[in-house]
């Protein structure tokens, strides 16, 4: 079974459409016993990184997620909340990786919202992707560069379009909004 955290944050119809489309069972959840014994976890999320670490901390969430062994995927608002801060609301993360999310450069072209190409990848969850595939993006913080970082993108500057440590994967980006390119790199993850 994957478990998708449930956590006060949107997005979540959409991932489990697309976890459906390509046959795979799913049960949205905040349990924390659910999530330990899911085979694989999804962590989506659009929304506000300070509200969303509240209801993280306050269902205990925060630790779960941090104490997982099996392959976790993080989605836009769920990858910066695996960063250790956020200019979001002054927000202390999980730190699972080691980078910040930042606002971008004020302009009148944020937020970073439509299909936008990689700069750089590498990883398992990549097989059969090239540079040149455009994913969906939707996003006006952005996660620094670090070693953590598995893919990037350029808008206005250099950002983490997806990260990795140890068993924990993310992407900025909305792979369940990515059309057949989001769709292999869930399939990467769902298969590893």
């Amino acid at each position: 079974m994957i478990a998708i955290i449930k956590y006060n944050a949107g997005n979540i119809r959409s991932v489990q459409n697309a976890l459906d489309r390509l046959g795979y069972k799913s049960k949205v959840t905040d349990d924390i016993k659910e999530i330990q014994a899911a085979d694989k976890v999804i962590f989506p999320g659009v929304g506000e990184a300070g509200s969303a670490m509240k209801y993280l901390k306050e269902h205990k969430l925060d630790i779960c997620i941090k104490s997982l062994k099996q392959p976790v995927l993080a989605i836009c608002l769920g990858l910066q909340l695996m960063c250790k801060y956020s200019e979001e609301g002054n927000t202390e993360c999980l730190g699972i990786f080691d980078a910040d999310v930042k606002a971008f450069p004020p302009d009148d072209i944020v937020p970073h919202m439509g299909w936008n190409n990689f700069t750089r990848i590498k990883g398992e969850i990549f097989n059969r992707i090239e540079l040149e595939n455009d994913v969906y993006f939707v996003h006006t913080y952005y996660a620094t560069l670090s070693e953590n970082t598995i893919a990037e993108s350029n808008y206005i500057v250099p950002f983490s379009a997806a990260m990795k440590s140890g068993n924990f994967y993310a992407t900025q980006f909305h792979p369940e909004k990515s059309a057949e390119v989001g769709e292999q790199i869930l399939k990467n993850f769902l298969q590893l």
